[in-house]
């Protein structure tokens, strides 16, 4: 199994064009016949597609250079040189491209589109051959134009994952052990912080209406400044379409834990606040957890608030009809 990238660097560069060509018409009767040099070839252009059958970006790890073809020179008889090959680059929907230099976004491939292409560099164009110019004073021109040097660009490639509905919460909340309750996504669980080192995803199925869930990584205070595992994933949470809060009712202050991942959310985009969300209070059949689950609710009263257990699956149904709902309606 391939490992998750979802950050990649390199330098791309389009063709060069070919050079035109000084010829002159030779053939046995005429001796002395007029220029027929060709043109050159184009360059090849640097092309970015979305495919979906892609999940990461790890085909493109370790790739230093990705290079188009040159355009061939043109030759005698005013034949065209032959243009220089494209070079194809395949990358999943929701890929953003950055210029690495100036931090300009170059291009930003929607989540739901197979197949579109962007032309990130053109090629260079081909010179034209001696014969484009003869003229009535000059019936003999040697004269023809090199090709115009192709392009060069390093870029950044990052990619968000595309879900209906993101799970965010501390580190051992559970959110792993709950994407796995509810869907086949066979996240890594275990009692300590950071069992998740990358984003997974799972599907919610219920008839003909599947929701995307997406397991990130844990939050800690600070992530938002690049603290922890968080920093490095916050953008996956940009384009969920909905949010679940994760909160571990086993913990002392699980409703300071909700706030603490409202704060980090806010600092890194004021827009998620404006997100559809849920707040979710997990290990409900721990001892002790009623009036937690009771202080959850009373915090944030503008909000559906639900306990649910993994152990039990007390709730779970609840929490699926949720996720049905929410994911459906952005959809």
């Amino acid at each position: 199994m391939s490992a998750f990238v979802d950050e990649t660097r390199f330098e791309v560069r389009s063709g060069d064009g070919g050079a035109g060509s000084s010829s002159f018409r030779r053939e046995k009767y005429v001796p002395r016949g007029g220029p027929d040099g060709g043109d050159g070839g184009k360059g090849g252009d640097v092309i970015f597609i979305t495919r979906r059958n892609l999940a990461t970006l790890s085909h493109t790890r370790g790739k230093v250079i990705y290079k188009a073809k040159h355009g061939d020179p043109g030759r005698g008889r005013k034949r065209h040189g032959k243009n220089g090959e494209d070079i194809i680059i395949p990358v999943p929907p929701g890929t953003i491209i950055t210029d690495t230099e100036t931090g300009e976004v170059l291009h930003d491939f929607p989540t739901n589109v197979e197949g579109e292409e962007w032309a990130c560099l053109t090629g260079g164009k081909g010179g034209l051959g001696n014969w484009h110019f003869r003229t009535s004073r000059n019936q003999s021109p040697t004269y023809f134009q090199d090709g115009k040097p192709g392009m060069n660009r390093n870029v950044s490639l990052e990619l968000a994952l595309i879900a209906d509905i993101g799970l965010v919460g501390m580190p051992s909340a559970g959110k792993s052990s709950l994407i796995n309750a509810l869907t086949a996504a066979n996240s890594k669980v275990g009692a300590y912080p950071f069992t998740t080192k990358i984003p997974s995803l799972g599907v919610l199925r219920r008839g003909e209406t599947e929701v995307v869930l997406a397991d990130i990584p844990g939050l800690i205070e600070g992530a938002s400044n690049g603290a922890g595992l968080g920093h490095k994933f916050l953008r996956h949470i940009g384009r969920s379409g909905s949010l679940a809060y994760l909160t571990d009712l086993g913990e002392e202050d699980p409703v300071h834990a909700v706030m603490l991942l409202e704060e980090e959310l806010r600092k890194y985009n004021s827009q998620l606040s404006d997100k559809n969300r849920i707040i979710i209070g997990s290990k409900t059949d721990l001892d002790e957890t009623g009036e937690k689950l009771s202080a959850l609710i009373s915090s944030f009263p503008e909000d559906k608030v639900l306990g649910v257990s993994v152990y039990t699956r007390n709730g779970l149904n609840e929490l699926t009809d949720a996720f049905i709902e929410w994911g459906s309606a952005v959809k």
